[in-house]
């Protein structure tokens, strides 16, 4: 453990009894806040979320409690539901890979399983935590709240309860996954501080048991879903990896008359087991399964919902409640609730982030069936983006050239058939829905065309960096005539320059006794353009003024060196970056020896596995799992042995300046 760890871990053990030694009770309240306490875990998070054409990759740090000696760790599905890599630390500084069991978008919680069995032998015994019964908790009693705030150590703040049905005042403000938080979740106010960073940590009683896992942060207020429903929901996940819920297609709301208690239908869905039992907006239902129900606040549609969910998929369930002031009884056949959203999938061929369509999803197209792909983000000036018409989120992809495509996974191998052996981009036929339209459009997809375009003819050079000498410059010289040309401002080293014995701070004003009609800014390609008409090989004669003498020396023009621009490349898909060789020009800037081998970072992919890792454009790749890098050639053969093999990690050794430093790069790979 780090040392400012333990430290942190002392203050907080002597900290706590200290501030409630005031009395016994107080001081037996800190002995089991503080074994629930060691149940903590922070959690690193790598996610992967769709945007502008690709799966972003992030990383964050949240909070969890253990549960169980199994290693399940309860957390919030913001912080883990959509993770492809997890790790745990527990409170003594331990770190434990962990694996996502099921993440339940509609209550924000998600259950971890510890990699128990990569632990070393001897490791002490996990403390787990109980959970309590939310529904005993009173306004007014004692709370703590428990975490990793902002990524720090854990830590233990006390408050109070105050609320125990917060919810948010704005409908459908808390959004996961197209799915309403607030449409089960009540929370459990307190006072107890927590910051970003203690989401899916524990809000624990003075009993020492879990009364409530926090999930957000209003003001000064801390919300927490109750124990009773995290836990029933994070027992399904650990046994399923799912939520099984029923759905009728009511959209409900208060009672709007305060002298008819019960549920105001406010809506329903078409072709939803309620509107083929007839049900109509303004019905008010009084009773659900023989039970009285009713809502006169926002506050109490989630235990109304609670109930028609946990119904199991497939029940017939009897209502009752009134049309017009007139009795009325409804029978319904629940169907079984998919997830509003599907998680999205990257197509790079095609610049473009899809989903499978869903129930919901396919009724908020207005759509029969719930086939074909739907577009979820495109990349800007991808294949997709520069079709005319040009694809956009919401899209449904239903053809590909005459081939049907039902489900993303039909794109994915349409594609790859399409595709497979093309050197270059392959122009597809695209059939597309956009609202209720239908369209047409050539969409080029597959490999672009390597090279970066025709490379210049090879044309001499002198070997010098110049500035103008400009009418200013002249004067505060006092320059003789003509007072137009250049000032060297830098010698490249083993170029005719140096070998003619020209050296920094030499003006030069006649060009094979040519004036150098250079005297504005804007004239700074003037002597460069004069180099240019002159055969490679070819002696000029430059006259010099240096330390106020003015002679000439001749220099044999040699040829340009490739730029940078015209070294080889390569874009590494998997790792999301790109490298070049070394030029003439990057080994004088960054003053590397003539032989220095390296390939240069030239792009990095914005929240890609490399820049997750910490690869930064103009960094320089030394080594690869400790092999020197010479080529892009023999780099390309390296990426595409381990694409193959599929390691945990790849390790660059990088310069950066004049630092060196290890970057572990710890990828998810795809298909090649």
């Amino acid at each position: 453990m780090h040392c400012l760890q333990k430290k942190l871990l002392i203050c907080i053990f002597l900290i706590l009894p200290c501030l409630l030694e005031a009395s016994p009770e107080s001081i037996e309240v800190s002995e089991k806040v503080s074994s629930v306490y060691q149940a903590i875990v922070r959690i690193e998070v790598v996610s992967e979320t769709g945007s502008n054409g690709r799966m972003l990759k992030t990383g964050s740090l949240g909070s969890g409690v253990i549960i169980d000696e199994s290693g399940l760790v309860v957390t919030n599905h913001h912080v883990a539901g959509k993770a492809t890599r997890l790790t745990c630390r527990l409170h003594d500084g331990e770190e434990i890979a962990a694996d996502l069991i099921g993440a339940d978008a509609l209550t924000d919680l998600a259950v971890l399983r510890l990699r128990l069995e990569e632990r070393n032998p001897g490791s002490s015994a996990l403390q787990v935590a109980i959970f309590g019964d939310s529904d005993l908790v009173e306004v007014g009693d004692v709370c703590f709240a428990m975490g990793s705030p902002a990524g720090l150590s854990q830590s233990v703040t006390r408050g109070i309860i105050s609320n125990l049905a917060l919810m948010s005042n704005r409908l459908g403000s808390f959004r996961l996954d197209g799915e309403y938080v607030g449409e089960l979740v009540r929370w459990l106010g307190h006072d107890a501080v927590i910051f970003p960073g203690n989401s899916g940590g524990p809000l624990v009683n003075q009993q020492g048991k879990i009364i409530g896992i926090n999930e957000v942060s209003i003001a000064s207020l801390g919300g927490a879903i109750p124990s009773n429903l995290a836990q029933s929901i994070a027992e399904e996940l650990s046994e399923k990896g799912y939520i099984e819920r029923s759905w009728t297609g009511l959209e409900c709301q208060p009672s709007l008359d305060d002298e008819k208690p019960g549920i105001l239908v406010s809506g329903v869905i078409p072709d939803s087991p309620a509107k083929l039992s007839r049900f109509q907006p303004g019905d008010l239902i009084t009773h659900f399964q023989g039970r009285p129900v009713q809502a006169m606040i926002p506050e109490d549609l989630p235990p109304f919902h609670q109930q028609v969910c946990a119904t199991p998929p497939g029940t017939v369930v009897q209502m009752a409640g009134f049309r017009a002031d007139l009795p009325i009884k409804w029978s319904l056949t629940t169907q079984k609730r998919e997830p509003a959203n599907k998680r999205e999938k990257e197509l790079k061929n095609w610049g473009l982030t899809l989903r499978d369509l869903t129930l919901f999803s396919s009724l908020e197209a207005r759509r029969q069936d719930s086939q074909g792909a739907q577009v979820h983000s495109v990349a800007q000036g991808g294949p997709c983006f520069s079709a005319k018409p040009g694809l956009a989120p919401g899209d449904i992809i239903t053809e590909v050239d005459g081939h049907p495509i039902l489900q993303v996974s039909d794109l994915v191998e349409v594609s790859r058939k399409i595709t497979s052996n093309q050197p270059i981009p392959v122009p597809v036929l695209v059939r597309f829905e956009r609202n209720l339209a239908t369209f047409l459009t050539v969409v080029k997809i597959g490999p672009q065309a390597e090279g970066k375009g025709p490379l210049e003819a090879w044309k001499p050079w002198l070997g010098v960096s110049t500035q103008v000498i400009t009418r200013d410059l002249s004067q505060a010289l006092s320059l003789p005539p003509p007072g137009k040309g250049v000032r060297i401002s830098q010698v490249f080293p083993d170029t005719p320059a140096e070998q003619a014995g020209l050296k920094t701070g030499d003006f030069i004003f006649r060009l094979d006794r040519q004036i150098i009609q250079a005297h504005r800014p804007e004239d700074y390609e003037v002597f460069g353009n004069m180099i240019k008409q002159y055969r490679i090989g070819s002696t000029i004669s430059l006259e010099i003024l240096r330390d106020d003498q003015i002679f000439e020396l001749n220099a044999t023009l040699d040829k340009r060196p490739t730029p940078g621009k015209e070294m080889p490349e390569f874009e590494d898909e998997q790792l999301e970056f790109t490298v070049r060789e070394l030029s003439f020009a990057d080994r004088v800037f960054m003053r590397l020896e003539p032989h220095q081998n390296g390939l240069l970072v030239e792009n990095v992919e914005s929240a890609g596995w490399a820049a997750l890792a910490g690869l930064k454009q103009g960094d320089l790749l030394l080594e690869m799992n400790g092999s020197e890098l010479n080529n892009t050639a023999n780099f390309k053969e390296k990426m595409q042995v381990l694409s193959r093999e599929m390691p945990q990690s790849v390790l660059f050794f990088v310069q950066r300046g004049i630092h060196t430093l290890f970057i572990e790069i710890q990828p998810e790979w795809g298909p090649s």
